[in-house]
């Protein structure tokens, strides 16, 4: 892995991380803002606790070593999760003010997915015999 693409990984990743995990306690701890934000968008209020939770466990997946079949569930809930908030505030016509954060974090996803190293993707054994 070239020493540029270790610090892209690195970089982007911790930015995600650190969003991930920041969104994620204000959702647990069910902040005001937060809390009003989501019923104005039209979602119950259980779903930031479990929000919540789904990012923090994520933060810990993406983080820590080994378990890359774990990494890629816990990048495709981020993809999953980043690209339903931007659906929402473009649903309810929010300002594109509103999008900035979302956005910021789905991209942040895709690159810290592509720059990962080879020891967090996971590998195939499967091989295809002809004979």
């Amino acid at each position: 892995m070239k020493k540029s693409d270790k610090i892209i990984y690195w970089v982007s990743t911790v930015w995600l991380c650190l969003g991930m995990a920041s969104t994620g306690i204000v959702q647990l701890i069910q902040l005001e803002e937060e809390a009003k934000k989501m019923s104005d968008l039209g979602f119950p209020l259980y779903f930031l606790p479990l929000i919540g939770i789904w990012k923090l466990l994520g933060v810990m997946a993406v983080l820590l070593p080994r378990f890359p079949l774990v990494k890629e569930w816990a990048y495709a809930g981020f993809f999953f999760l980043m690209t339903g908030a931007v659906v929402s505030h473009l649903a309810h016509h929010d300002p594109f003010a509103e999008l900035f954060g979302p956005t910021l974090l789905l991209v942040l996803t895709a690159v810290s997915w592509y720059f990962r190293p080879a020891s967090r993707r996971v590998t195939s054994t499967l091989t295809l015999d002809n004979a």
